[in-house]
């Protein structure tokens, strides 16, 4: 939307008058309100964070207008973006985030491994993201409640510019301002001691490393101490406890587990970079997949590698040459001609620049031109140019004025550039052009010109994106338009690094207007990646309807399998995508077609907690009994995963509940009892499973509610006829099972 996409420079001060009426209160804390608000003439959902004026600095507005800025010139797609200001309102206007919280899903919600790990690594990414900066932007208010969630969960990083340390600041303010925001739970021990120096990153990567730890534990860190105790605990090294992790936990949960205990290290010179945790939790996040191997004992957790969780761009950083990055050796002061640029007085600069300084060379290679253009006055530009600076020099990174030109939009100075014979097919060192960049940008008035002086339409870049690539992900569709009429019919098929066609890529991100271009220009609907995936998987895990019923009607294999077995149907299962599950079915997809792992649909929508598409599904054939990997039905899974809804409607459905799976004999009470869901051992009880069933090691369901210690469960089993004299294969009793695992309430009900 055009008012919201402005540069870092021209951030829009919103008038409460620019709102419809009707604020909704989504949150509230110590330093204000957050506010889920509507644009009245762009119909655009905002989210607004009114601030108490007594809690904030009197430069409040200068320090968010500054840092938004700073953060505005990079977009991270782990960041929340920042539209602006609405001074009437003492707040800011920023992304609307449907899924609220973190802190608020982990308390309501079950998460998966997978989910976690995937998580951990995408705020670690944010937090990397921030630290890359120059200079670093530290955060110093890093906590669950600043980590919110978008439609489809993934990360995005809030309130990065909230708490400040400032040059001769006192700890005891600093601190004052930390905790007044309550967030004494995510400081580091340096922080309230005697150490003079001020935070550094290694701040933000300590409360990463707590962060951590709540979404592995999904409890809230030092719960129910006071503020003394917990200050007292940290400066002696005491950390929450990791034997607060659920098990069972997959293996590389342990390796999780280091990077967390590295991030909160005592030492703070000992703690890790972003730049390296980001390397180490994408490696973990990728190992487990969703759904994982379940099994009751694991001994193995080879896993599988994830074909496609994060569909992006190679999105392409660069550091534009900023004024402040004056060379040490620049002694003209306040008449500099650097110093002229950053004060924008391009008369006394033209007059001032002489032949020898465009000759010159700056900081990381940069020339006296790329700091002209940056600066965006073409007729200095001009001036510079007609001095002999040499049009397409480079930095040390490879960007020529050029490229920066086209980044800021300056279409005056890259008219200009080209005209002084800039070459548009010169490439940076990751060999992105101007075009590539322009086309990410859907800035269509560039890729016009750049076509026109000569630009290469099907240039790659190192990993094979084409402009093309960028254009249909970033949904630009004037920039499809063009580039298709310049490029050859069958580059509409051209396939990246990991094997996706421009199609992949409009279907994944829901650009149906782009779709249907690109079907109209013969783009082939069952053209697979790497993975096996054909636009339809991917339009079906992401939720997009319309692309959906669209790829349908160009004749998509609707059964086609991914490399993991999975066909579009178990992809919108796996994601609830319950419309589209009937879009599918309706198309004729098989409601019990299997994995690789042996899964159905059904299998999936039970192991995600999805009852409306697992009732979808049952409703046009979908077998509720279905044996998967080692004999696990749907119901054992909803049981595992602590999903009553689901229990109860696959259990209306016909579903068995004494069904015992193959490895170990487990029936679903078994499953329900030993994951403590207390409305799931009701919903199975109340259909008559055998509250006395033996597994395999001869356990009944009450030695394993003993042995998690979930009391109404034990006392529900024992209303239902529970045997307490059962022997398991060890020779115990479920009160010898307590007494062993020292659960001394379950112990004194057991011996009444």
């Amino acid at each position: 939307m055009d008012c919201l996409d402005r540069s870092p420079r021209q951030l829009r001060n919103f008038k409460k008058d620019d709102f419809e009426t009707d604020w909704i209160k989504v949150a509230e804390c110590r330093s204000g309100q957050m506010y889920q608000v509507k644009l009245k003439l762009e119909r655009e959902k905002c989210a607004l964070k009114s601030f108490d004026t007594t809690l904030c600095a009197n430069n409040f507005y200068r320090r968010i207008i500054d840092e938004a800025s700073n953060i505005a010139k990079v977009k991270s797609r782990h960041i929340v973006s920042v539209y602006g200001l609405c001074s009437e309102a003492t707040a800011v206007v920023m992304e609307h985030m449907s899924n609220g919280s973190l802190n608020n899903l982990l308390a309501s919600h079950t998460l998966m491994w997978p989910k976690k790990f995937q998580m951990i690594h995408e705020t670690s990414m944010g937090m990397h993201f921030l630290h890359s900066m120059k200079p670093p932007l530290l955060h110093l208010n890093l906590k669950s409640s600043n980590i919110l969630l978008d439609d489809h969960l993934h990360v995005k990083i809030s309130d990065f510019a909230l708490i400040h340390w400032t040059e001769g600041m006192s700890k005891k303010l600093f601190m004052e301002n930390l905790t007044v925001r309550g967030n004494i739970s995510y400081i580091p021990p340096e922080t309230f001691t005697q150490c003079p120096d001020p935070p550094g990153t290694t701040f933000d990567v300590y409360s990463f490393g707590i962060v951590m730890w709540e979404i592995l534990t999904q409890h809230k860190p030092y719960a129910g101490c006071s503020m003394t105790t917990v200050l007292l605990q940290v400066s002696h090294g005491k950390r929450p406890s990791v034997e607060m992790i659920p098990k069972p936990k997959p293996r590389k949960c342990d390796q999780m587990i280091s990077i967390m205990t590295h991030c909160w290290d005592q030492d703070c010179q000992k703690r890790p970079q972003f730049s390296d945790t980001v390397r180490k939790t994408e490696a973990l996040s990728e190992v487990l997949t969703i759904p994982e191997k379940i099994q009751r004992h694991a001994n193995d957790d080879k896993g599988q590698k994830s074909d496609y969780p994060w569909l992006v761009s190679p999105i392409h950083k660069i550091d534009l040459p900023e004024m402040p990055d004056l060379p040490s050796d620049d002694h003209g002061g306040k008449n500099s001609i650097l110093s002229l640029l950053s004060k924008k007085d391009f008369g006394r600069f033209r007059q001032s620049v002489k032949r020898e300084d465009v000759k010159r060379q700056f900081s990381g290679e940069k020339s006296l031109l790329h700091y002209t253009v940056a600066s965006g006055d073409a007729e200095s530009v001009e001036h510079v140019l007609s001095l002999g600076a040499e049009v397409n020099c480079s930095t040390d990174k490879g960007y020529t004025p050029l490229i920066i030109a086209v980044l800021q939009r300056l279409h005056d100075v890259i008219y200009l550039l080209l005209e002084h014979g800039a070459a548009a097919t010169q490439g940076d060192e990751d060999q992105w052009t101007a075009l590539h960049f322009a086309a990410q940008n859907g800035d269509d008035r560039t890729v016009r010109l750049l076509l026109d002086k000569g630009a290469v339409a099907d240039a790659r870049e190192k990993v094979g994106w084409m402009p093309l690539h960028l254009a249909c992900q970033n949904g630009h569709e004037t920039v499809v338009r063009l580039l298709l009429s310049r490029l050859p019919e069958e580059a509409v098929g051209e396939q990246e690094a990991q094997g996706r066609t421009p199609l992949h890529l409009a279907s994944a991100y829901g650009h149906l207007n782009i779709v249907k271009l690109l079907l109209s220009h013969g783009a082939d609907p069952n053209a697979t990646d790497h993975s096996l995936s054909t636009a339809l998987h991917l339009s079906a895990e992401e939720g997009h309807n319309r692309v959906v019923r669209q790829l349908l009607k160009s004749g998509v294999k609707i059964e086609s399998a991914d490399s993991r077995g999975y066909t579009p149907l178990h992809l919108a299962a796996l994601m609830g995508h319950t419309g589209i599950c009937r879009q599918l079915l309706l198309n004729g997809t098989s409601p019990d077609s299997r994995s690789l792992q042996g899964w159905t649909p059904m299998h999936l929508a039970a192991l995600r907690g999805h009852e409306a598409t697992a009732v979808q599904l049952e409703s046009q054939g979908g077998c509720v009994n279905a044996s998967g990997e080692n004999g696990w039905t749907p119901l054992h899974l909803a049981c595992h995963q602590g999903e009553p809804e689901v229990v109860a409607k696959l259990l209306a459905a016909k579903a068995d509940p004494n069904v015992s799976e193959d490895s170990e004999g487990w029936t679903p009470l078994h499953v329900a009892c030993s994951s403590a869901s207390f409305q799931s051992v009701l919903h199975l009880l109340s259909h008559h499973a055998d509250v006395n069933a033996l597994n395999l090691g001869k356990s009944t369901p009450l030695h394993l509610a003993a042995q998690h210690d979930c009391m109404p469960v034990v006392k529900a089993l024992l209303l239902n006829g529970a045997e307490r004299t059962v022997l398991d294969s060890s020779g115990s009793t479920a009160l010898n099972v307590a007494q062993r695992c020292e659960k001394w309430e379950i112990v004194k009900l057991l011996k009444k």
